[in-house]
């Protein structure tokens, strides 16, 4: 990579980091406020009634699925917004036109938003501990974990991003899909307190792999085995860097 190519990273990552630092007291207040209410009402209500989950207090059981949660949303929001802008101003030509190759146009928006979102995963996490002791089995496999789902969400999200045409397009997939998949994922109870075949069915909701790996680097123990998370999310970055390649090598709804 020459140095002119990693000035033009280094310059969309300035500018879309720029852009969150303009806001930077709203995007760090509402996870706050977001993640105390959650559990005042999970927390406090439903807690009071269901003390431990497999032997974990209640408490600390949703504090992964509420930090995926937010995850999930910021990495979408950030990568789709951040691509989404050029294409609405008419600048993506510019884009297009510099000397910069898609891979390092791709590095340098979801490495933003993938920023922003490691950064909200992590107030989250400080804020959960003013509620209750939350412990980490495995930090390292924790950090690594946060890092590729938002690697991986971010790149969804820039491709949600190239494919929508109106900004209420971008938000029809995070508002109806992934949503109510991460509720009914497992983020605020385990996947074997249902009956079957609620239990099953459950099983086929990819958010559930996602979850139950990071509450394993959390507690140990998850819905599902580490495995079938590790090869989920490498599949997920797989189809994603695919779907990617395809979009510049086509032009789709880049040059149109």
């Amino acid at each position: 990579m020459s140095l002119q190519n990693f000035r033009a990273i280094a310059s969309i990552y300035k500018f879309e980091l720029h852009r969150f630092r303009r806001t930077w007291l709203t995007g760090l207040l509402v996870p706050v406020i977001t993640t105390s209410l959650y559990f005042v009402v999970f927390g406090g209500a439903i807690g009071s009634r269901m003390t431990e989950v497999e032997g974990i207090p209640y408490a600390a059981f949703i504090v992964p699925g509420l930090i995926m949660m937010a995850m999930f949303t910021e990495s979408i929001f950030n990568a789709s917004f951040g691509i989404y802008m050029p294409k609405f101003t008419g600048t993506i030509y510019e884009l297009l036109s510099a000397p910069i190759s898609a891979t390092e146009t791709v590095i340098a928006y979801v490495g933003a938003a993938a920023t922003k979102s490691l950064i909200v995963g992590i107030i989250i996490f400080l804020t959960a501990h003013l509620f209750v002791d939350v412990p980490v089995a495995h930090p390292l496999a924790m950090a690594g974990f946060m890092l590729l789902i938002a690697v991986s969400f971010c790149l969804f999200g820039f491709i949600l991003g190239v494919w929508a045409q109106s900004f209420e397009q971008l938000q029809v997939i995070p508002l109806l899909l992934i949503m109510p998949m991460t509720f009914l994922g497992g983020a605020f109870y385990s996947v074997h307190m249902l009956a079957e075949p609620w239990r099953t069915i459950t099983l086929f909701n990819p958010i559930v792999y996602l979850i139950s790996g990071f509450r394993w680097t959390f507690f140990g123990k998850g819905d599902v085995g580490i495995e079938f998370s590790l090869i989920f999310v490498a599949g997920m970055l797989a189809v994603c860097i695919g779907v990617i390649g395809w979009m510049f090598r086509t032009g789709y709804r880049l040059k149109k």
